[in-house]
Formats: C-alpha cells, sequence, structure tokens
C-alpha cells in the first residue's frame, strides 16, 4: 500500500503496506521519503466513470478448496483466521511447500480468497494498466483478468491495495483513485467511478492504498474532497450516502475499520487532520476528534470494544487509545486514555491486532510486542529477533499462532501467548525486496508477496 502500504499497506492501510534480509540478500534497506512523480495526479478529471476496461478470460478453475479471506484483514478486519484447519508447529529444513508462485508487477497489492479464488489488482506496466486478475486457489492460474488503461509511474512499486469480494460483487481501488465493481465470479463488469472526478479526491502522495470494505452489498469508501466517506450501492453503482466534509480532509492510506457502538453500525477513518466516527445508516458524523492526527496515516484504527480505539502510526507518531462517550444515541468528542512514544509502540504501515484482550504488532525498530489494553508492554520479540530494519513486514494470527514476514522475505512462526515471544519456526519464503503486502490465510494456504513475486505456501499439519 504506498510507500507502506498494505495495503496496505495496510494500505494501505492498508493498507494498504512493510519493508519486504535473511541471510543472503544484498539490497541495503534504506527509509525513503516521497518521490516527486510530476504526473499530475491530483488533476481533476471531466469524466466521473472510471476507464473502460477489457475482461479476458483464462484457463483456470476455482479451485475446490475449503476457506476464505475475502478482503483486507479477513471478513471480520481483525486479521485473525478463523478457518477450522490445524496448522503445523514446525517446518521442513527447506521451509513450508510452496504450492505455486508467480511474477506480479511492483507493488504491495495484497491478496482476498473467496470461494477457491485469489484477487489480487495488479498493475501492467508495459500496458500501462491496472488488472483485476481471478486465480485459481490450487495452482495459482489465472481465471480471468479485467484490465483498464492508467498511466501510473514507478512511486515505490504501484499497486497497493486489497480488492474486497462477496459472493455477487469484488470491488478494487486502484492507485489513481479509480473504483471497480465486477461480478466476483464471471468477472462481468457492473460500474466503475473515478474518486478525482466525482468526490474531487487528491490522490495520496504514494498512490491510493486504502483498501474498500463491503458491508450489505455497499461498497464502503472514504474519498475525501466532496465526502469524507461515501457508500455505494455494489448493484447499481448510485450513491446511496455521503458524508460531507467541511473541513476538507484529505484521502489518507488507512483502510475503513468498521465497529459497533450503541448497537449501531459505525465506520472509523483517520487522516493527517484527524479522526471520525460515521453513521453506517445515513453517512452522518457521529463524533470527530483532531487527537490523533499525523504525519502519514497508513494503519488502520483497532476497534478494541464499543467504547475504545487504538491508533498507531511511523514517523514518531507512537499510539493511542481513544474512548468514546455515548449516551442515547449522542457522542461526545472521544478523549485520550494513554499515549505511547514509538519506541514503546508504533506502526508506519501495517494494523495491529488485538486478540485476546492484547494488542499484538511490529514497532519501528522491527520488535514484535505484545501490550495490553492499558497500554502496558508484556513482552517484546527482543533484539534477537527483529522483523527488519524498520517492521515494515505484515503479520497475522491463525490458530494460536502469529505469522511475521520480515521486510526481506522470512517468515516466522511464533506463539501468539500473552506471556513470552516463543519462537517455533522461521523459513525464507521470498526473494525478499519490500515484502511489505498484507497476507492472506485461507484453508491453510498462505499467500504472500515482495515487491515481485507473490507465493502460495502449505502451512495445514500433514494428515496422519
Amino acid at each position: 500500500m504506498l510507500k507502506w502500504i498494505p495495503c496496505l499497506f495496510g494500505l494501505l492501510g492498508a493498507i494498504a503496506v512493510g519493508v519486504w534480509l535473511h541471510d543472503g540478500p544484498s539490497m541495503a534497506v534504506v527509509c525513503r521519503e516521497p518521490e516527486v512523480t510530476g504526473d499530475g495526479a491530483g488533476a481533476i478529471r471531466t469524466d466521473k466513470k472510471g476507464p473502460v476496461g477489457q475482461l479476458t478470460p483464462g484457463t483456470g478453475k476455482p479451485a475446490e478448496l475449503p476457506g476464505d479471506w475475502p478482503c483486507f484483514r479477513n471478513r471480520q478486519r481483525d486479521n485473525i483466521s478463523t478457518d477450522d484447519v490445524r496448522l503445523a508447529r514446525s517446518w521442513p529444513a527447506g521451509g513450508p511447500p510452496v504450492l505455486w508462485a508467480l511474477d506480479v508487477g511492483e507493488g504491495y497489492a495484497g491478496a482476498a480468497v473467496w470461494s477457491g479464488r485469489v484477487f489480487i489488482l495488479d498493475y501492467d506496466r508495459e500496458r500501462q494498466s491496472d488488472v483485476l486478475r481471478c486465480l485459481s486457489l490450487a495452482d495459482g492460474v489465472e481465471i480471468w483478468r479485467y484490465s483498464y488503461p492508467v498511466a501510473v509511474k514507478r512511486n515505490h512499486g504501484m499497486s497497493r491495495t486489497v480488492p474486497a469480494v462477496t459472493e455477487k460483487y469484488v470491488v478494487s481501488l486502484g492507485p489513481k483513485c479509480h473504483v471497480t465493481c465486477l461480478e466476483s465470479t464471471s468477472g462481468k463488469f457492473l460500474w466503475s467511478k473515478d474518486l478525482v472526478a466525482e468526490f474531487g479526491t487528491e490522490v495520496p502522495q504514494w498512490w491510493a492504498g486504502q483498501c474498500p470494505l463491503i458491508e450489505d452489498d455497499r461498497a464502503i469508501l472514504a474519498p475525501g474532497g466532496d465526502a469524507l466517506l461515501a457508500a455505494v450501492d455494489c448493484a447499481t453503482g448510485q450513491v446511496v450516502w455521503r458524508t460531507p466534509n467541511p473541513r476538507g480532509w484529505k484521502m489518507s492510506h488507512v483502510s475503513v475499520a468498521p465497529m459497533s457502538c450503541e448497537g449501531k453500525r459505525v465506520y472509523v477513518y483517520s487522516t493527517s487532520d484527524g479522526v471520525a466516527g460515521v453513521s453506517g445508516e445515513t453517512g452522518q458524523v457521529l463524533w470527530e476528534s483532531d487527537a490523533w492526527s499525523l504525519k502519514v496515516p497508513v494503519a488502520s484504527p483497532v476497534p478494541v470494544d464499543d467504547e475504545r480505539i487504538f491508533f498507531c502510526g511511523g514517523y514518531a507518531a507512537g499510539s493511542m487509545m481513544l474512548r468514546l462517550k455515548a449516551a442515547a444515541g449522542k457522542f461526545a468528542t472521544p478523549e485520550p486514555v494513554f499515549s505511547l512514544k514509538e519506541n514503546v509502540f508504533g506502526s508506519a504501515q501495517h494494523t495491529p491486532i488485538l486478540y485476546e484482550e492484547r494488542i499484538y504488532g511490529v514497532r519501528p525498530n522491527g520488535e514484535l510486542v505484545c501490550l495490553d489494553l492499558d497500554g502496558k508492554v508484556l513482552w517484546a520479540s527482543g533484539t534477537a529477533h527483529r522483523f527488519g530494519q524498520y517492521g515494515y513486514g505484515p503479520y497475522l494470527i491463525a490458530d494460536g499462532l502469529i505469522l511475521v514476514l520480515d521486510e526481506r522475505g522470512k517468515l516466522t512462526l511464533a506463539e501468539a501467548g500473552s506471556s513470552e515471544f516463543k519462537l517455533l519456526a522461521q523459513a525464507q519464503v521470498l526473494p525478499g525486496n519490500e515484502s511489505w503486502g498484507p497476507m492472506a490465510l485461507a484453508g491453510g494456504r498462505l499467500i504472500a508477496r515482495d515487491l515481485t513475486r507473490m507465493v502460495c505456501l502449505d502451512l495445514a499439519e500433514a494428515k496422519k
């Protein structure tokens, strides 16, 4: 998702996306500031619809395999797998088996998995096109692709975001803020939007890293410009509601986080100017705060319960817990509960995981950290176990285990316990240049990527 993102991100938080060493790679890791592209990324377009695209069928077939991961950070947006698959607690000397691998365009766009299919928004540099690819989870062979022309210059790669998929729809958000909705099985075109033209969106500095969300057959987007958030009917492309944006908050690399509060759906979104909670029913702003604002927001908010939300960032932002106060459907300005310096906890790109009343994440010095909900560090992996120089790599939790990919493609398996860091296995699974993209796990199959390569690994425990 961006210089970061996932995602990536992660946005991409993504975000978008992290830095994707192991004992052999030779490329040095550097902390980079934004590059100036000078290609008019923020120019207003006259056509509010997105570019006309083309559907190309492939020879792949959907896999008859269990499990899904249908959007950024999985179905509950918590980055935890709920598949009923036992994972192996150790790996062979060569690492977990590689089921398939393929080259991808430069970037950090992670995968979504649904009904035996893998969806990735790629970029074809030769044809200067965004490409939404549908692959077989079984072997990685392409089932179909939908491409549309858009010139995107390299700025820490091009692709950033994870599509959102349901049994009816797949929605993607491209680097230049083009939203596309297709039928998820066939790839049939339904509608597209140019957020720059329709909402006055300003394309973010490292391209769009926000990952779309689908709820109740509505795509939830955060365009900035004329609308802080918007809900779009996936069947028709019509805007159901839009959130006023009188403060002029711009699109960030953060992805919208859903939560429940006072029995209602609330969408939480943060920008460089502040954070807001928006009604999922009407799009009305329920509350907003400038207590949490930072230079480059990427990691998504983490709702802890119906009152507390955890935020973190890079560039010395550290982290903060905010508490909501609500009564009879009305909200007061959220109040900070605690804040932490970045050497205690922060995250430039990936979103922490709330798991069994603990918060897990990789802080900027590369250490995996476990916090309690009062902001106390319960344990850190220590200097002997750092996951990259800047902690840009992704992580997820499944079957009581935490999987962490460092910036150079080394995958670590550890116990997701609250008492100590316990290493179980490690393996180099990718060549490793900028392994920043969010991972996905479905049916014991892990999909991970670096800047130009994607792999599918078998992490399931062998059947006896």
